[in-house]
């Protein structure tokens, strides 16, 4: 047989103090002598006992962990964020439960069930429907993470559209290209879908018509491959890959690399995050610095705010700079970082 848990009645008997007493002690909360909380320190070492969170989440509705969806865990942008969005939650003493919505039929039921299960969520913006975030706002508190809460649901994102229309103008501005083409699919992806729109802003503000339709494909390195090869075996090559993330410009790359063009020579190529990768590439990678760590740290202060006042309005929702950076994949000849965008 096992040793039977010790209670914090036990506790409170032998420490000579009320259960309350003991639960201040335990919890790190509240005013207690030095000498009542020796005596309960003392009880607590000489019998073992440990307080049982769980009936203190059931007693306080909470449970001690917040949520966070998002499509899938490949690529170096989903492990930033999950690292920027622990480190708040394990400051707060909180844990984390994740769920991937990539290749769920029914993760609209599965995201509405977790909610259930944790004090609040962040959803990566186009997981799950509309419809399913406002009944989510419902049950616990929820932040949209890289995109854009319906109704007064707050999210925290970047200004994609600016960035992209400032890295797109420097391209055809300051290095006088004329056939960009982007690659990335808008749909489903609120952060691919402005940075396509605002590709077509650069255009459109300089009198320039530009492409009629991006080359959609995932944002994996792979996939960036596979724009390449549509875009490089055609006729006519476009005289710059404008990519929507940083894997597919590294996979753009190795695929002018299997054609001997020689990047930014022959082909211009940039990206989007400014990943580990973006640098250590030969030529570095022209690319947009977002704070990807600071997005999801931000949506778990938020998430832990609302928990703590439930009853406070719903907050804003918070726009973070970005930054241009600049290196030799568009042509320049020296690497820079410029300030942030307008956000």
């Amino acid at each position: 047989m096992g040793k039977t848990r010790v209670t914090v009645r036990e506790i409170a008997r032998l420490a000579g103090v009320s259960t309350a007493t003991v639960s201040r002690v335990s919890n790190g909360t509240g005013q207690v002598s030095e000498e009542m909380r020796r005596r309960v320190l003392e009880a607590i070492e000489e019998h073992g006992y440990r307080p049982d969170h769980l009936g203190r989440a059931l007693a306080a509705r909470r449970h001690g962990a917040l949520g966070l969806v998002f499509p899938g865990l490949a690529g170096p942008y989903f492990s930033e964020l999950i690292q920027g969005f622990e480190s708040e939650a394990v400051a707060a003493r909180a844990s984390v439960h994740i769920l991937c919505t990539h290749l769920r039929e029914d993760s609209d039921t599965e995201v509405l069930e977790m909610a259930r299960r944790v004090d609040g969520l962040a959803v990566m913006g186009g997981t799950i429907s509309d419809t399913t975030l406002l009944r989510l706002a419902e049950l616990a508190p929820v932040v949209v993470l890289a995109g854009r809460g319906p109704g007064t649901v707050p999210s925290v994102s970047v200004d994609n559209a600016a960035a992209t229309t400032r890295l797109t103008r420097h391209l055809l501005i300051d290095h006088g290209l004329r056939d960009l083409a982007f690659a990335g699919t808008p749909e489903g992806s609120p952060d691919v879908s402005d940075r396509w729109a605002g590709f077509l802003a650069a255009h459109r503000e300089l009198g320039l018509v530009p492409p009629t339709d991006p080359v959609r494909v995932a944002m994996q390195q792979p996939d960036g491959v596979l724009a390449a090869d549509r875009l490089l075996d055609g006729a006519a090559a476009p005289d710059a890959i404008v990519c929507a993330n940083d894997e597919i410009a590294l996979g753009a790359l190795v695929g002018a690399f299997r054609r001997d063009l020689r990047v930014p020579r022959d082909l211009v190529v940039t990206g989007f995050d400014d990943a580990p990768m973006a640098a250590l590439v030969s030529p570095p990678l022209t690319t947009v610095r977002q704070p990807v760590r600071d997005l999801a740290a931000e949506a778990a202060r938020m998430i832990l705010r609302a928990v703590e006042a439930p009853d406070a309005p719903a907050p804003d929702s918070v726009v973070l700079p970005t930054e241009f950076v600049v290196r030799r994949s568009c042509g320049c000849p020296a690497d820079t970082t410029t300030g942030g965008t307008d956000a």
